[in-house]
């Protein structure tokens, strides 16, 4: 390496990571702990509603006896909540992620103690009376506040607390599920909005704390534990098939739900009263089908096994739909993945039985694990999330390709035909746009000394301003402004503007001023050549500039170059021909033979 190049670096150094990561280790202990209360509060609510017992005992709402009486019991959890979304927070309304993302993006990283209180008492009512959601969207953010809570009792940017917040939420997605690599991937697909090590690992860190902390009080097997046969060639068309019905599924419950929401959004009734008819249809759904109820975790798994008639999974599947989109469109409390992992596994039980006539070399119990993660993904637009959670339920090494494959098929079938995920949507709606597509700034991938004009035309420090204006910025001018130097440092930079200003005091003898004490009472603005130009365009903004001196050092000041908002821009026009520009290097050769290899462009 060239000694002037030492300051170019993979990543950006940053001496506070190893503080942020020590906070993320103990938000992911609690992360965890908060989880381990939820789930408990989970099943509380489950055996007093359902059974009239206290107890947390882990017992699934199908169990019970009620018969007609159980359309009651989710109208009860809706009121409830709707009551408390009024009273206490309304941030607590909804699956919880959009409002970790608002909060990130639009709330610099800050929620409240309400929230981390409320939130998880809201869902496990909720849930725990029947609602047809998981625990994750809530733990997620539950998480989310305890980091951002924590975050706000010391001395961090919005950028750190954004990464201990982030660090909260994958934490306790990792205690519920044990799924901690996945939890590492939402972080990025979904939260972070950038792939920095300063984010990317105190999160990593706190989703390994939890994933070891959580064999305390959920043990280490997989939630889902299966084996699949090794796919075959013929497999990739069945992969293909099942990719594209699980992005059209995504799609419609995404197009279903918002449909739902605005129909609640045209009652004439207070939204806190919505959760109640919400809950009206889930109790309903659940005395046609009570399989459909609660979390369903064990649903899940029977329908991975195929332990489940096909006719059974198409009622579970109809109905958890249909109970899930309107208790979600009435602005409840609960998660999302818990309820698109069965709604994918149980459109992945019918196309089994298809695929098991058409394909009888296929293993059947592939399908429901496919179509579980391509439809995850595509209704998160988080492919790999999806893929790599799918592996971590079931540890299923063999559907690791058609995990790939049925995922990327759906997720691309939804980004063509959605314009946002059901978790962006919601925010677009509240006025905020989201754009999920970021890549490497042409400005933090290039340096000063990279642009700067080394070449640089100077004024001395004794000359005066009156022959500045007439030697510098007279008809003959060549540059729009110089540096001043005395003995080689830099004092400043001079402009037709400051000296315009100066002229107007020419009654005070101000003309015959030396530029070297006009500037001495300024503090100079200067660029440093081991800055990226990313500091420097916001240095520009900040300060209204439209360049700046580049000097060695700080202490000696000795001038080396100047950078201006015009060497910046040219960094945006190289990228955009990047991106647009079409060339063609070779010709595909011609009946005589000959090859040519000028490159051909044409301009996108």
């Amino acid at each position: 390496m060239h000694s002037n190049d030492s300051h170019k670096r993979d990543f950006s150094a940053n001496a506070r990571l190893p503080g942020i990561s020590v906070l993320a280790a103990v938000i992911g202990a609690l992360a965890t702990l908060a989880a381990f209360v939820l789930l408990s509060l989970i099943h509380w609510f489950t055996n007093l509603f359902f059974f009239g017992q206290f107890s947390f005992a882990d017992r699934s709402p199908a169990l019970n006896t009620l018969g007609p009486w159980v359309i009651v019991v989710p109208v009860i959890g809706g009121l409830i909540v709707g009551m408390m979304a009024r009273f206490g927070s309304e941030k607590i309304r909804g699956h919880g992620i959009p409002e970790a993302i608002e909060a990130i993006l639009f709330g610099k990283s800050k929620m409240s103690p309400k929230v981390a209180v409320l939130k998880p008492l809201s869902s496990g009512i909720v849930i725990g009376s029947g609602g047809p959601f998981g625990a994750e969207g809530p733990i997620i953010m539950t998480g989310g506040a305890l980091g951002s809570l924590l975050a706000q009792c010391v001395r961090v940017t919005s950028a750190e607390r954004k990464t201990l917040l982030v660090a909260g939420a994958a934490a306790g997605m990792t205690a519920v599920f044990g799924t901690p690599v996945a939890a590492v991937l939402l972080a990025v697909e979904l939260l972070l909005f950038e792939w920095r090590p300063r984010s990317f690992l105190p999160v990593a860190l706190a989703c390994a704390v939890a994933g070891f902390a959580r064999s305390m009080f959920f043990g280490t097997a997989p939630l889902f534990p299966m084996q699949t046969l090794p796919p075959h060639a013929v497999a990739l068309f069945s992969c293909i098939i099942a990719g594209l019905l699980a992005g059209a599924l995504a799609s419609g419950l995404s197009a279903a739900l918002y449909k739902i929401e605005d129909l609640f959004g045209h009652l004439p009734l207070h939204w806190s009263w919505w959760p109640a008819i919400g809950g009206l249809v889930v109790g309903i759904g659940g005395f046609i089908e009570p399989r459909a109820l609660g979390v369903g975790y064990d649903v899940i798994g029977d329908l991975l096994h195929q332990h489940i008639i096909l006719q059974v999974a198409i009622a579970i599947l109809v109905v958890k739909a249909v109970i899930w989109v309107v208790a979600l469109g009435s602005g409840t409390s609960g998660g999302v993945l818990a309820p698109l992992l069965m709604l994918g596994a149980g459109l992945g039980s019918v196309l089994s039985y298809v695929f098991s006539h058409a394909l009888p070399a296929s293993d059947p119990a592939l399908w429901p694990l496919v179509c579980m993660a391509a439809t995850l993904g595509a209704t998160l637009g988080t492919p790999l999330t999806a893929i790599v959670f799918a592996l971590g339920l079931t540890h299923d090494t063999n559907a690791l390709l058609p995990l790939l494959t049925a995922t990327l098929v759906a997720h691309g079938f939804a980004t063509v035909v959605m314009k946002r995920s059901i978790m962006t949507e919601k925010i677009a709606r509240r006025g905020y746009h989201i754009y999920r597509e970021y890549g490497v700034d042409p400005l933090e991938r290039h340096y000063v000394d990279e642009v700067m004009t080394r070449n640089v035309d100077t004024i001395d420090a004794n000359v005066t301003v009156r022959e500045a204006i007439d030697r510098y910025f007279g008809s003959t001018q060549q540059r729009r402004a110089f540096p001043v130097l005395r003995d080689g440092a830099v004092l400043g930079v001079v402009d037709r503007a400051m000296l315009d200003a100066v002229r107007a005091l020419a009654a005070t003898g101000a003309l015959d001023t030396p530029l070297g004490s006009l500037l001495a009472q300024r503090s100079p603005d200067m660029a440093l050549p081991a800055e990226t130009c990313r500091q420097i365009a916001t240095r520009l903004a900040i300060h209204g500039l439209e360049r700046l001196p580049v000097v060695a050092d700080r202490e000696s000041r000795r001038l080396v170059g100047i950078v201006s908002r015009s060497d910046l821009v040219k960094l945006s026009l190289s990228h955009f021909e990047e991106e647009h520009k079409k060339e063609r290097f070779r010709r595909i050769p011609m009946g005589n033979g000959k090859r040519r290899f000028a490159p051909v462009r044409k301009a996108g």
